[in-house]
Order: structure tokens, then C-alpha cells, then sequence
């Protein structure tokens, strides 16, 4: 029995759904980069710490009954900025390792 040697092709994300299972096929979509996910995912995580701030801001001013909308939507923002940070931290951690690698 031969065993085939592994071929390294380029992964690709392909979506599901109910209609590729019908035998129809999709429409190729474009595939973001890496930098198209980190700037959006920045920019999430400044519209929830700016939604988390007006928030607040209105709360003090007795605009809000309903504190539970304020306490979810810091809690949105803190995890996002967790979040943001931890990724920042692995990103920096990879580049730093690969700059230790002697070529």
C-alpha cells in the first residue's frame, strides 16, 4: 500500500448553507483579510465603549429608569476591550517570537 504524500494547498473558508445542500451552488464571496477583521473588530469595540459612555452619561443625568441597559452595555464594551487587548497581546507575543528565530 502506497501512502500518498501530503499536498499543501491554500485553505479556504467556504460557507454553508440550505441551499448548497440542495445541489445549488453559491456565489463566491469575498474572503477578508486578517487587517479587514482587526479593523472592524477595533471599530466595534469603539462603538460600544462610546454606546457604553452615552449610556452612563444619560443615566447620570436621570434620563434612564432602567439601569440593567446601562450595566449590559458596559459589560459589552468591557468584553470587547478584554477581548482587543488579549488579541493585541498574542499578535505582538507572535511577532516578538518571530524576530527571536535565527534564519
Amino acid at each position: 500500500m502506497e501512502i500518498e504524500p501530503l499536498q499543501m494547498t491554500p485553505v479556504r473558508a467556504v460557507k454553508m448553507s440550505a441551499e448548497s445542500h440542495l445541489g445549488e451552488t453559491l456565489a463566491p464571496q469575498k474572503i477578508k483579510s486578517f487587517s479587514e477583521y482587526l479593523t472592524d473588530s477595533l471599530k466595534e469595540t469603539n462603538r460600544l465603549q462610546k454606546s457604553s459612555e452615552a449610556l452612563n452619561a444619560a443615566l447620570a443625568a436621570g434620563e434612564i429608569s432602567d439601569i440593567s441597559e446601562v450595566v449590559i452595555a458596559s459589560q459589552k464594551a468591557d468584553i470587547a476591550l478584554h477581548l482587543t487587548m488579549q488579541v493585541k497581546n498574542k499578535v505582538v507575543s507572535a511577532y516578538q517570537e518571530l524576530m527571536r528565530m535565527q534564519v
